[in-house]
């Protein structure tokens, strides 16, 4: 008989059967220090699209501080709302989510327009409502995701992610006057370094908190060496609510609204991708409900965002490295850096604590961060089956397609804006692609013929059961000779003499 208490479905994953691994739950102390590492991560990414598109709309440094807190504040929000759940919200998986680099340099030419701030804050609010309402429709695609497209796209992320860190490693600042200096390089070595060495030792937790301790450690060099200066912590408010409609109630321009739904889209895409992505270094499952519910906690944190002075929220992809690397798959640990990243909104004083980090320290321990979604995709792309089939072409293609915006920057600068807006990033690029190309090759099977291609691979080398029935232990071929295992030469009579099973049968003992 059994029993009702076995049966029942858990308060956390509602659902019978073995726990979620992104349920598990850590000690409070773990669960906040594996947060901050989190944050620490992607810090130096969510700050970024402010500061440049303030700059860019010629504001006051007092008011992109304020930009910078309120992405902070409205990004822990969000992180919250994603891993935690609601009903119809969140994929409950651990994300991270933060302002969105995709739509930067939309909202930078927006912000040259007439309509300046305002409009962009417009149009963001109207492409997140539009994002919102096709979110459970854009779910569907999952079924288009098999390995292939997720190890493409899953290897993509990290690819396409590695310009960052370099730029990282080198000051983040392409006009400072130290940038790409060997000090700077030299930071980043040394602390990818210190990643590695804290990665080895046989301490469980010391090499999963490898990355903060790296970070702070690296901080602490470069305060040494003169590289990082914490005299301006004081500076400021110390508390800070993101007040809403800082800047005045948005503006609603049509063209600005079109060139943002084309970058909602996009970032649908992304979000989808690293759902996906940290579903599979999870190992949980992921539905097209469980999509529909991520992508729409997704655009309504978008919808919120400008309300208090920020702007388009997604997925961040390199905090899925940090899943990966550590090993750390408890959604409530992102969620602790939410909770983090909503302090340090509160709190500008926290938040330039942690700007004072250096940026070559978070180029070092990005490039491990990065590389392991890489090794992420191709682990997944291992597990695929090449044989007569064409998804080795499709592999080959779609990661291709998806470099050329990282090796060329410009090479979609003539084309139209809105093909250019979705192709820019590596990660849509190679995305479109690889869904296209499975389609075209493994849901339209009409045309498709067995071993019509030079990339369909071949069938694996075999040997008939009866050529190895002389076969011993030990024995071996070298130089196109049989070595027994004491060394000595077996001789190998010619196939005249008749079938392998008789030859082999007649060769001398050994």
């Amino acid at each position: 008989m059994k029993s009702h208490r076995a049966t029942k479905p858990s308060p956390i994953s509602a659902s019978a059967g073995p726990p979620r691994p992104e349920d598990e739950r850590l000690p409070l102390g773990r669960t906040f220090a594996y947060g901050l590492q989190h944050v620490l991560t992607m810090y130096g990414g969510i700050i970024a699209p402010p500061l440049i598109i303030g700059t860019a709309a010629g504001l006051e440094q007092s008011e992109i501080g304020l930009l910078v807190a309120a992405c902070l504040f409205i990004g822990g929000a969000a992180t919250i709302l994603q891993t935690m759940g609601v009903p119809f919200l969140g994929a409950q998986l651990p994300l991270v989510q933060g302002t969105s680099f995709a739509s930067v340099a939309t909202l930078v030419a927006i912000v040259n327009g007439d309509g300046g701030i305002r409009a962009a804050f417009g149009a963001v609010l109207a492409a997140a409502l539009i994002g919102l309402c096709i979110a459970p429709f854009f779910a569907k695609i999952i079924r288009f995701f098999p390995p292939v497209v997720t190890g493409i796209v899953i290897t993509t992320i990290g690819l396409t992610l590695m310009p960052v860190a370099a730029n990282w490693a080198m000051g983040g600042n392409a006009k400072a006057p130290d940038y790409g200096s060997t000090s700077n390089i030299g930071l980043a070595a040394a602390t990818l370094a210190i990643v590695l060495l804290l990665s080895k030792v046989g301490n469980a937790a010391i090499s999963r908190l490898s990355i903060l301790l790296a970070i702070v450690l690296g901080t602490l060099l470069a305060l040494v060496l003169g590289k990082t200066d914490f005299s301006g912590v004081g500076e400021g408010p110390v508390v800070a609510f993101p007040a809403p409609f800082a800047f005045g109630l948005p503006t609603f321009e049509l063209a600005a609204i079109i060139s943002m739904t084309i970058v909602v889209l996009v970032i649908l895409t992304e979000t989808t991708a690293d759902i996906l992505a940290v579903g599979e270094i999870a190992g949980t499952k992921v539905d097209s409900k469980r999509i529909a519910n991520g992508l729409r906690a997704d655009m309504l944190s978008s919808a919120v965002a400008p309300v208090f002075n920020t702007f388009t929220q997604s997925a961040f992809a390199q905090n899925v490295g940090l899943v990966a690397i550590t090993g750390i798959k408890s959604r409530f640990v992102v969620s602790a850096g939410g909770l983090i990243l909503v302090i340090l909104g509160l709190l500008p004083v926290l938040g330039r604590v942690v700007t004072a980090i250096p940026t070559p320290v978070l180029g070092g321990a990005g490039v491990v961060l990065f590389g392991t979604v890489a090794a992420s995709g191709i682990r997944t792309l291992a597990k695929v089956d090449y044989k007569d089939n064409m998804n080795l072409i499709i592999v080959a293609t779609s990661v291709g397609f998806g470099m050329i915006p990282i090796a060329a920057p410009a090479f979609y600068d003539n084309f139209p804006a809105w093909f250019g807006t979705i192709f820019h990033s590596g990660i849509s690029s190679a995305a479109v692609m690889a869904v296209l190309l499975n389609l075209l090759f493994n849901e339209l099977k009409a045309g498709n013929r067995k071993d019509s291609s030079v990339f369909a691979a071949g069938p694996p080398r075999m040997v008939r059961e009866d050529e190895l029935s002389g076969l011993e232990d030990g024995d071996y071929f070298q130089g196109g000779k049989l070595i027994n295992r004491d060394g000595q030469e077996v001789p190998i009579l010619p196939a005249a003499h008749g079938p392998a099973s008789t030859a082999n049968n007649n060769l001398p003992p050994h």
